[in-house]
């Protein structure tokens, strides 16, 4: 699956609701779930684990949705199989 396809399997399961929740209101859902991942990271349990970061995907492609972003595009643009910060593949920036 494609990351596209995925966000218009979200768009086809939640717009509705997520749209009446509105931008803010889904943001800070999507917000709720990275706190929930942090917290699943410090913790040994990978089943938990995978579903944080699943729920986390999941909001983030329900917010693209409202604002109209196409996630894969947006993801492709920034980031064409290497660093757009360096232009290389793999990634050659010093920290």
């Amino acid at each position: 699956m494609h990351i596209q396809e995925f966000q218009q399997m979200m768009k086809h399961l939640y717009f509705h609701r997520d749209s009446e929740r509105g931008v803010r209101g889904t943001y800070n859902w999507l917000v709720d779930e990275v706190h929930e991942l942090g917290e699943a990271l410090e913790g040994s349990d990978k089943e938990a684990l995978e579903k944080e970061f699943a729920d986390v995907i999941a909001w983030l492609a329900s917010l693209a949705n409202i604002v109209k972003v196409d996630l894969e595009k947006a993801t492709l643009n920034k980031y064409p199989y290497k660093c757009p910060k360096c232009n290389s593949s793999p990634c050659q920036c010093t920290f």
